[in-house]
């Protein structure tokens, strides 16, 4: 510095370093008047009731010597209300920043106001999303306000000019590493640096005419100081990395040096179903789960009471207290035929599977007309669901008007959808493909795809597996799987065995090997199920991952209450999870309840409690009834007044 101020002195050349600086915060914080008070005259505009920098504004001086260019820009909004506003501003930022890199960052804030709520929170994370976590690799937080009196303290005295600094930058630093979601930048080695500023016009000064801090230290000097620090430190490092050797490994992919072990744990214990013949698709699960029983205990829908259908002309001249009679007669009739119908398809089933059971020691017999009853697989027709709706009333979008249509082909080729896009975008990410197959003629093999292409990230997906069933109560499952993790491909090879026992257990027992860059993780697996009754199923599995020396350990209780015929669709699932990794445990509990109310309205109940006693609730209610949708829909409206009334509350705390 003294080197600078002795060459403008003598008229010489100006010193051969230049900084240039970006000036970042929210709108009314003092980021023109710092600038300002820097150069000792006005270069930008400021005004106290009303933000006065519009557009990013480049601002050249000269300070003892140094040249620096300064780039205003517009304050931030805040990020409730006005998050488009943000969004375009940053965008104008980031396009400056591309044509001319900053070398340092400036984040200013004031030190004497803190927000209670998460709206600094929101909005350094939109900061850390739009310009890139690297920005705070560079950066210095700029505290404004500096000579404000010192708040209370827990006593009811003071705090010291010190301790109130120290308080406010841990506030700051704590939600740059939240917004960026590594905690390890809250590590001294690896902090922001502070500085403060003070621009108000009576604020004392030195002999030289620089604005003085409480603690009696000028402020511009020691703020240079500090950013042609951080500038020179982060040249020098840029210099002093070691230059890695070219490894072709590394052109297309990035090396995650922690594999993510619980996700690999979750996938593992995840429950599969086994793959079957395209002309052998049925519910093995009922028969583990329902018992028919002698005939005699459903004579209610193997001869329903006799009834008799309505025209709507005739159902509109019944009078009120006819016609809710009629329609509960007419659910109730329904259900029956329904009930009646996938007991037909059980015995079914139940009936082909003794078959292929007898078989089974009959093989060498069939000799040549073994494949005389087979069906061709591409003779089967396969319905598609119909497409998700995306939550737009837009008309024009072509999403309202693609369908679906029955193939007669076995590979179900769908687009992929996501439903949270911006208006007047359709949506489609990528392509799903599904195929069931049967190889050498007997091995029921499935594989299921999903590419997914952004303007940023491509994901693949793939599930793959063959199924091989033993002679007696069990079958074997061998896989390959392709998943993405990050920005590199993780390769899993999975096998399990399932038994069964008395038709009401069944046990799994399942192992994996997972490939990821150069780390393998070995994973294994037990699973058990048994039906008590015809409405209450026990579940249970555990398992565990281990890589480079670290386990993760997990399990999985579920308790499931449910009708005795699925097509009541009438269920109440409680579930208990259990994972520990790092020494870290973590228990979290789940509920799902679905039920009816009437004949024309369904409630679903989901709600979930974490280890950190935080959870949700969500509450779905569907009907038919055109006064009961009408009340369902003022609830989001009201929401929606509330935020509008009170920005920022959470109205979860009323």
């Amino acid at each position: 510095m003294k080197t600078a101020m002795q060459l403008e002195a003598e008229g010489k050349d100006e010193l051969d370093f230049s900084l240039t600086l970006l000036v970042l915060g929210k709108t009314g914080v003092g980021k023109s008047a710092s600038i300002n008070s820097i150069f000792c005259e006005q270069k930008s505009m400021i005004d106290a009731f009303e933000p006065a920098t519009t557009t990013v504004k480049e601002i050249v001086g000269t300070f003892d010597g140094v040249k620096i260019k300064i780039f205003d820009t517009p304050g931030l909004r805040s990020p409730v209300m006005e998050e488009a506003t943000n969004c375009k501003l940053l965008a104008s930022i980031k396009r400056s920043m591309r044509k001319f890199p900053p070398d340092v960052v400036l984040y200013v804030d004031r030190l004497d106001t803190y927000d209670r709520d998460l709206t600094d929170f929101l909005l350094l994370k939109s900061v850390t999303d739009s310009l890139g976590s690297s920005i705070w690799e560079k950066a210095v937080v700029t505290l404004t306000h500096a000579a404000s009196a010192c708040p209370e303290g827990p006593v009811g005295e003071p705090l010291s000019f010190e301790a109130f600094v120290s308080q406010r930058s841990n506030v700051v630093h704590r939600g740059i590493s939240q917004a960026v979601g590594d905690l390890r930048l809250m590590n001294p080695s690896m902090i922001q640096p502070v500085a403060l500023v003070e621009n108000h016009l009576l604020c004392q000064g030195d002999r030289n005419g620089e604005f003085l801090l409480p603690n009696g230290k000028t402020w511009r000097s020691q703020l240079l100081l500090l950013c042609y620090s951080v500038k020179i430190l982060s040249e020098a490092s840029c210099l002093s990395k070691p230059q890695d050797p070219l490894d072709h490994h590394k052109l297309f992919s990035s090396q995650i040096h922690s594999p993510p072990l619980p996700y690999f744990l979750s996938s593992l214990l995840r429950s599969r179903p086994h793959p079957k013949l395209p002309n052998n698709q049925g519910d093995e699960d009922a028969i583990l789960e329902i018992e028919l029983g002698d005939s005699s205990n459903y004579d209610e829908y193997d001869k329903p009471p006799p009834f008799k259908s309505l025209r709507r002309s005739q159902v509109d001249k019944l009078c009120k207290e006819q016609r809710k009679p009629y329609f509960e007669e007419n659910d109730y009739h329904v259900k029956l035929l329904q009930k009646k119908q996938w007991r037909n398809d059980v015995k079914i089933l139940m009936e082909t599977k003794k078959k292929e059971k007898d078989g089974d020691g009959n093989d060498d017999d069939v000799g040549d007309n073994a494949n005389v009853e087979e069906v061709d697989p591409t003779t089967i027709s396969v319905p598609l669901p119909e497409m998700v709706l995306p939550p737009s009333f837009n008309g024009d979008n072509p999403t309202y008007l693609y369908r679906f249509s029955e193939s007669a082909s076995q590979l179900l080729t769908r687009p992929v959808l996501d439903s949270q896009v911006w208006d007047h975008d359709i949506g489609y990410d990528g392509v799903s493909l599904e195929r069931s197959l049967a190889i050498a003629g007997y091995l029921p093999g499935a594989f299921a795809v999903q590419i997914t292409k952004d303007k940023r990230e491509f994901n693949v997906h793939l599930d793959s597996s063959v199924h091989s069933k033993h002679r007696g109560n069990g079958s074997t499952v061998l896989g390959f799987d392709i998943q993405t993790v990050g920005k590199q491909l993780a390769y899993v090879l999975r096998t399990e065995t399932r038994l069964r026992n008395f038709n009401i257990n069944g046990t799994t027992v399942g192992l994996s090997g997972t490939f990821f860059g150069e780390n393998m993780a070995t994973g294994v697996k037990i699973e058990d199920r048994i039906s008590i009754g015809k409405r209450l199923v026990l579940a249970g599995n555990a398992g565990a991952v281990a890589c480079q020396g670290q386990v993760a350990y997990g399990a999985n209780i579920e308790i499931r209450l449910k009708d005795n015929f699925p097509v009541e669709q009438i269920q109440t699932i409680l579930g208990l999870s259990f994972v520990k990794w790092r020494h870290d445990p973590a228990l979290m509990d789940n509920l799902q309840s679905q039920f009816s109310i009437g004949c024309s309205s369904s409630v679903a109940v989901h709600g979930e409690l974490k280890h950190q006693f935080c959870g949700q609730i969500t509450l779905k209610i569907s009907s038919s009834e055109q006064l009961y949708m009408t009340f369902a829909s003022l609830i989001p409206i009201a929401v929606s007044i509330f935020r509008m009334i009170y920005p920022g509350s959470d109205i979860r705390k009323f």
